[in-house]
């Protein structure tokens, strides 16, 4: 009997978490993709052959979409999928930061079922599956309890504070920064930061694991709308996304212009 989808997950991130680790950041063949997209390495590609192997070879009726996968239509007609980001933050792996992390999940009939978020450098594991509650390095992660909005501690980039993205006064928050994307949702979801939002479309490997952790963790997901996440579209992109408990959440999407 195969074992859950979490802990294949969580095996194929350690997979994967050992072959990044291999790579020497300052020699990594690097270069950068077309159309602005940023940089790719080795690194990326070859992470991303193992967890295809790994995840597909236990789940060969799973779809697949990944960021160093070429897409297709195929995933689409799949009731579950994998969603990956092999390495998120490759610009601080080429750095040589160790804030950069594998994101891992599983959707199913749209919604994450199961996710992972590991930082292999900072010995990070976050886990989450759904109705099982959300861990780091297997203990329990719970959201923050802030409800105000003003002096909370958000995750979000410069060009969120403008002016015409907010219905009344940009609010006064403790800005923090994590150059991970997947990092981040999983820093509010260990309580360490009460919010995290960004409003431009996100690409879905960088947030479907980290949708269900914070998820696990007592917070509330949606898109910059206050609409549910709907993950595996035709285009994986969602309409930004918004973070935190479910009082701060409605909070932020209330002051925020749809």
């Amino acid at each position: 009997m195969p074992g859950s989808d979490l802990a294949l997950l969580i095996d194929a991130a350690r997979q994967a978490g050992e072959v990044a680790s291999g790579f020497a950041a300052e020699t990594a063949k690097r270069w950068d993709k077309p159309d602005g997209l940023g940089p790719v390495t080795e690194a990326d590609l070859a992470v991303n052959d193992v967890l295809e192997r790994v995840l597909r070879g236990a789940r060969p009726d799973y779809g697949w979409l990944s960021e160093e996968s070429e897409d297709g239509e195929a995933r689409l007609a799949c009731r579950r999928t994998f969603i990956i980001d092999p390495i998120d933050g490759t610009r601080s792996f080429i750095e040589g930061s160790g804030t950069w992390a594998h994101s891992l999940a599983v959707v199913e009939d749209g919604t994450v079922t199961a996710g992972v978020v590991f930082l292999p450098m900072r010995d990070k594991l976050y886990a989450a599956e759904k109705g099982q509650g959300a861990t780091l390095n297997d203990r329990p992660l719970k959201v923050s309890g802030r409800t105000e909005l003003t002096g909370a501690s958000v995750l979000a980039a410069k060009p969120v504070y403008a002016p015409q993205h907010w219905r009344g006064a940009v609010p006064e928050v403790k800005r923090i920064y994590r150059p991970s994307l997947a990092y981040r949702l999983s820093v509010v979801a260990e309580g360490r930061a009460d919010a995290m939002f960004t409003l431009r479309p996100t690409w879905e490997w960088d947030v479907a694991a980290g949708d269900v952790i914070l998820r696990e963790a007592g917070a509330a997901t949606s898109d910059r709308a206050g609409e549910r996440l709907v993950f595996n579209n035709p285009h994986p992109q969602v309409n930004g996304i918004v973070a935190a408990n479910p009082a701060l959440h409605g909070a932020i999407t209330g002051a925020l212009v749809v």
